[in-house]
């Protein structure tokens, strides 16, 4: 079995594939070690530790450079959050594509907003043709729809218009649907109803846990930028420390040398 195959599979064991997202090799194989049976990268987390902006803002080298040494680093599939596509038109998106195969992902998130605008349904469809006819069957293909998370639409309608662009982007040959903003359950219920293939969400405190997340319908549960958010506020909070009350106590929870070592 391929890696593709694996990751493919892994959407429909029954319960959630959980995926705490990592950033750089490192945060990957903890994220590994931790039993991960595959491992996510979050795009804002890459662009972060790169000394970048989110938001479209990385080189689609600098993007792949970072997913093939992931790749290498850990023995379990890995997805690769893609923004957009790193590209200006479906030629590009393929292009994008067939450079995260040969870096060796197993899966993308390809999202239908660019520099924070939400595609047409039609241009975003033929983005997503594009990358499916450049994967073949070797990558699985996961599409963001964004209205929710960024608050596209009018309120009443977004569920509705979330569906629509599910329905259409599945038609275009993405694999699985990923709606982030979403953690009430009625509304996910609706979405798990509706959506035909794997339905991905974005959880963190206040969202469900991952058992009921299960129980109503989600394939997959990602945790996005939070980790890398989370790990970034001990840094803070750390030279805050150190640099106020010259103490150290926020270093208290951390991984040693010898664990964080020992992985890589």
């Amino acid at each position: 079995m391929t890696n593709a195959q694996l990751f493919r599979s892994l959407h429909h064991t029954g319960s959630p594939l959980a995926l705490p997202n990592a950033w750089d090799v490192a945060s990957a194989r903890i994220v590994e070690d931790a039993g991960a049976a595959a491992v996510a990268t979050t795009s804002a987390g890459v662009s972060w530790s790169l000394g970048t902006r989110d938001g479209g803002n990385l080189s689609r080298d600098r993007a792949i450079d970072l997913i093939a040494r992931i790749a290498a680093a850990v023995s379990v599939p890995v997805t690769a959050d893609i923004e957009a596509g790193y590209a200006d038109n479906p030629a590009g998106v393929a292009g994008t594509i067939r450079a995260v195969i040969e870096a060796g992902a197993a899966g993308v998130n390809i999202e239908d907003t660019i520099a924070y605008q939400q595609l047409p349904i039609a241009e975003q469809c033929e983005r997503l043709a594009a990358a499916r006819a450049a994967a073949g069957d070797e990558l699985f293909i996961n599409a963001r729809i964004d209205n929710f998370l960024l608050g596209f639409g009018e309120p009443e309608n977004r569920l509705a218009e979330t569906i629509e662009r599910a329905t259409a982007f599945t038609a275009a040959g993405a694999d699985g649907i990923f709606v982030p903003g979403v953690v009430d359950t009625e509304t996910i219920t609706a979405l798990a109803e509706a959506v035909t293939v794997p339905l991905n969400v974005l959880a963190g405190p206040g969202a469900p846990d991952v058992a009921t997340l299960g129980k109503l319908g989600v394939a997959r549960i990602s945790l996005g930028s939070a980790v890398a958010e989370a790990a970034y506020a001990v840094a803070q909070r750390t030279a805050r420390e150190m640099l106020g009350q010259g103490t150290y106590t926020s270093l208290g929870e951390a991984l040693t040398f010898g664990e964080i070592n020992d992985l890589l």
